[in-house]
């Protein structure tokens, strides 16, 4: 709100303020208004644009190397899984080979020497199984197991509902045994 005392400040206006001045006055002109064209302002933006475009392609080219390591990673860890995984599954198999053929010598005193042949085949099939798959690689073991998820893919949903049933067995069977 204006003071009082600002009003008393304010002189009327004369015909002085209202005279044009005289021919010797100098005025100082305005510098001119920089106005920039059309083309200089798109070319401006057309400049930000492809900084902006650049550093999103390589902010893209970062991210899929990222993604390529990571996913070079996971298939090494993968594959190291797998070749323990097939290891310990050829120890077991020589393991189970050797109870079959234990199991055949007791039968063939229980039972007859014919039913011990069966415990017998049945010990050289496991070994036989164990061989081929100590001389399998892991690769040669993915592709088959993709044909067969191609060709059968109801078997392969069981025999993965089978090896999930005996995975669990066996942990908890070794739980148990911890907690013991």
């Amino acid at each position: 709100m204006p003071d009082a005392n600002d009003r008393n400040d304010l002189a009327p206006m004369t015909s002085a303020d209202t005279q044009t001045p005289s021919g010797d006055a100098s005025f100082r002109a305005a510098a001119p208004l920089k106005i920039a064209s059309t083309d200089s302002v798109a070319a401006g933006a057309s400049s930000t644009v492809d900084k902006v475009a650049q550093k999103g392609g390589e902010a893209a080219d970062t991210i899929k190397q990222g993604a390529a390591g990571l996913r070079d990673q996971a298939t090494d860890r993968v594959r190291l899984f797998a070749e323990d995984g097939k290891s310990k599954a050829t120890d077991a198999l020589g393991q189970l080979t050797q109870i079959l053929n234990d199991a055949a010598a007791q039968v063939d005193d229980k039972l007859g020497k014919q039913y011990g042949q069966y415990a017998r085949t049945a010990a050289d099939q496991v070994q036989s199984f164990g061989a081929k798959l100590d001389d399998t690689t892991v690769d040669e073991i993915f592709d088959e197991a993709r044909e067969l998820v191609k060709k059968s893919p109801g078997v392969a949903v069981g025999i993965a509902a089978a090896f999930g049933f005996a995975i669990a067995r066996l942990v908890s069977a070794g739980v148990d045994q911890r907690g013991a």
